[in-house]
């Protein structure tokens, strides 16, 4: 018998008109970006009209102790305040082609650009504003600022910056830092160490626990300018911390976290579909909401190898965030663009621009012990920062863990 084959041209192919696209995840930070004061990353707008630089205003708290019956003309208490800029750059993206590659397409590819283009701009804002939140503070303009790939984030990018100048920094915000779960890492009575060194001592067991989250919080609730909750609830005080995969990981496993989740936090009926323990979601532990950004450790891995290597393993940071802890500022908000050099209609081009400045919020000034005139360095024997040039950081404590990768 003769079975009749098809040749191979008149074979049939069948083309899926449906695209499927890698997955961008969502802005995890979105919840708790706002234009109101209470948000923790602050977004501006101020400046759409145009402009390379926003001033964002502010104030610290009256700590002067008043008169009785005294004499109170001559004892009036200065207002501490300052004023924080941020720098603007473009970003812009776009793709082309042609009518003869449109000819040959089955799938309707370049009608992905819009969807494409705006997924990438979402992974731009969100990767920033983490280099941003670890960027050190900075009243210069970005070193990169108006060149032909810009540079948006404002500060001392981590991955740029000296041993010198992230001493200078951990100096000026020696209240606002944890290396692992003992503040003796990083200061002691004498002296505050050099970040390399605080780093080296983060050991396999200083990974993210409830001690740490403790910690944390109690470093937002004891520096100086103290840190506002990034809400009150019923007399209670909550911040947020921000921790990527691998420390996330970790604080899921801390059995007094666990614990609590297992036997202590609230839950609707309904089986494991609303069960902490069976759900990915945030963590609450202590009035610390613990929020997942897988991107940090990405970060972590591919930016800072300062970090990866340090201690006895791989270190990642955490930022415990309350109000006003960066600002997002918009000189022109996400906005479509086309090519208009079509060769007579036959080169499509489509893109997509924004302007805007991200950064960390900080104050220059003096940083005294709460309760004192004392500078918080000078009480550890180190002059090199917390005088009125140093720069400190506004809403955020910056920690450090151990952060093992997956084997």
């Amino acid at each position: 018998m003769a079975v009749t084959t098809i040749q191979t041209n008149n074979k049939l192919i069948t083309f899926t008109r449906e695209i499927n696209r890698e997955f961008v995840r969502n802005n995890l930070f979105s919840p708790y970006m706002g234009e109101g004061l209470d948000a923790i990353i602050r977004i501006r707008q101020d400046h759409k009209g145009g402009g390379e630089q926003i001033n964002i205003p502010l104030v610290t708290k009256l700590a002067g102790q008043g008169k009785a019956v005294g004499v109170l003309a001559g004892a009036e208490e200065r207002i501490d305040n300052y004023g924080m800029r941020v720098w603007v750059d473009w970003w812009r993206h776009a793709v082309v082609t042609t009518k003869a590659e449109n000819f040959k397409d089955s799938a309707d590819i370049f009608g992905e650009a819009k969807p494409l283009l705006q997924d990438r701009g979402k992974e731009i804002q969100r990767d920033e504003l983490i280099y941003a939140l670890m960027a050190l503070p900075s009243e210069s303009a970005p070193a990169n600022l108006g060149t032909d790939e810009g540079q948006r984030v404002n500060g001392i990018l981590w991955e740029n910056s000296t041993s010198a100048q992230r001493n200078a920094w951990l100096a000026d915000n020696v209240d606002r830092v944890l290396f692992g779960n003992t503040l003796a890492a990083h200061f002691s009575t004498t002296a505050i160490a050099s970040v390399g060194s605080a780093l080296s001592v983060v050991s396999g067991g200083q990974k993210l626990s409830a001690t740490v989250v403790q910690m944390l919080k109690r470093r937002a609730e004891l520096c100086s300018p103290k840190i506002r909750p990034y809400k009150t609830r019923d007399g209670y005080e909550y911040y947020v911390l921000f921790a990527g995969t691998y420390a996330f990981r970790d604080a899921k496993l801390d059995t007094n976290i666990y614990n609590a989740s297992l036997y202590a936090r609230e839950r609707e009926n309904g089986g494991m579909d609303k069960n902490p323990i069976f759900q990915d979601g945030d963590l609450m532990y202590d009035g610390v909401i613990i929020r997942k950004v897988p991107e940090i450790s990405t970060v972590t891995t591919n930016l800072w190898p300062v970090l990866s290597s340090a201690g006895s393993g791989r270190v990642e940071p955490l930022f415990l965030c309350g109000q006003q802890a960066a600002a997002f500022c918009f000189g022109q908000m996400a906005k479509p663009t086309f090519r208009k050099e079509d060769d007579y209609g036959f080169v499509t081009g489509t893109g997509i621009e924004m302007a805007y400045g991200v950064a960390k919020m900080f104050k220059k000034g003096t940083m005294y012990i709460p309760g004192t005139t004392t500078l918080n360095s000078s009480a550890t024997g180190n002059t090199s920062g917390g005088g009125t040039g140093s720069l400190t950081q506004w809403g955020q404590v910056t920690g450090f863990v151990n952060a093992a990768a997956d084997t």
